[in-house]
């Protein structure tokens, strides 16, 4: 197996985005620890600042479980807005460096700066002149990791967080990898990791030993993709504009529904912003998946991928519906609804237009 060329990537990731601009705005917030998110009795947490961090409070985490490890939790309600301006600032301070940005959401991407358009020869230096600008022009800052690819990129953001950088060259690539747990792998996840476990994988180490074919027979198609990372290989170019995969729209209700009218009554906004935002990208879908999240944490997913693409309003209508319907009579309350539309078809655009995913 090939090599990866000797290109320079950067990943930058924000440190603790929302809840930093928070902090940022609002004075009484700093030093505090505070969570942005939904109620404390319904809620998720989206961002928890470091001093959240510190008593085990995560994003994703439900706000009642973050209350009970934090008393003195402080609750913001997200405002989307405000940091979605933030990142289109410091998106432009990636662009005065290289036009090859790939972002993976608003507070992280990935630059490549092996051919950058100030003629630097260090990432290194790209990468602390891009974090010294990002804390001058927005108040705040900044971790970079900086490899040959992509994978590593990313997980030496991690290593000096927050307020840090990190390099790992490319005479370090293998030895760093092998001490890794595959937990640690990003795009391995707890579910994965644990059935590595079982198979007797534990470290970076461990899964360089297996054949690509033994990954494949476990893991289908995503086993060539761990044969590669446990060798320290990701050839995967800096893509500055990615293909939106899928267009969803969910909610957490205020109480459990077990009413089939209650919840038909909670999937109609959902159902209208999806479309709204399926007419303004001018984009179609076949299939329609929808989301439930049980009172008990349980979560199940229903799908239908139709023949020809959804163009219709009242035909997403017609199917999230009878997604839903379908399940009843329940056994338990619903506490959270979600419908996506993915398998999109972008061609019907008009020229010029893409569609990306916001940073």
């Amino acid at each position: 197996m090939e090599q990866p060329a000797n290109r320079k990537i950067i990943h930058i990731d924000m440190d603790a985005f929302y809840a930093s601009v928070e902090q940022r705005d609002n004075p009484a917030l700093r030093q505090k620890p505070v969570a942005v998110g939904g109620s404390r009795q319904r809620g998720v947490v989206a961002a928890a600042s470091y001093e959240a961090r510190q008593f085990g409070v995560r994003s994703a985490m439900a706000s009642s479980v973050a209350l009970r490890k934090c008393p003195d939790l402080i609750f913001v309600k997200p405002r989307f807005d405000v940091y979605k301006a933030v990142s289109s600032e410091i998106r432009a301070i990636f662009a005065e460096y290289t036009p090859l940005i790939e972002p993976l959401s608003l507070d992280e991407a990935y630059l490549d700066v092996t051919d950058n358009l100030k003629n630097m020869p260090s990432a290194t230096q790209i990468a602390e002149e891009i974090r010294a600008k990002i804390l001058q022009k927005t108040q705040l800052t900044a971790s970079a990791g900086i490899s040959y690819n992509k994978f590593l990129a990313k997980l030496a953001s991690d290593y000096r967080k927050p307020n840090g950088q990190y390099v790992i060259k490319p005479s370090q690539g293998l030895a760093f990898v092998e001490t890794l747990t595959v937990g640690q792998f990003h795009g391995i996840g707890r579910v994965t990791a644990a059935k590595l476990n079982q198979l007797g994988i534990f470290t970076g180490w461990d899964l360089r030993q297996q054949s690509e074919a033994f990954l494949k027979q476990h893991f289908g198609k995503a086993g060539s993709y761990y044969y590669t990372i446990a060798r320290a290989i990701d050839n995967r170019p800096v893509t500055p504009d990615r293909l939106r995969k899928s267009i969803g729209s969910e909610t957490t209700f205020d109480r459990d529904l077990t009413a089939e009218a209650d919840l038909l009554a909670g999937l109609q906004p959902l159902l209208d912003s999806v479309w709204r935002l399926c007419e303004r990208i001018q984009v179609v879908g076949r299939t329609v998946t929808l989301k439930v999240k049980f009172a008990d944490f349980e979560q199940i997913t229903r799908s239908r991928t139709t023949l020809g693409p959804v163009s219709q309003k009242t035909f997403l209508d017609r199917i999230g519906v009878e997604l839903l319907t379908s399940l009843f009579p329940l056994s338990k309350g619903v506490r959270l609804l979600g419908i996506s539309l993915s398998n999109l078809d972008a061609s019907d655009q008009p020229s010029g237009q893409q569609l990306v995913l916001p940073f």
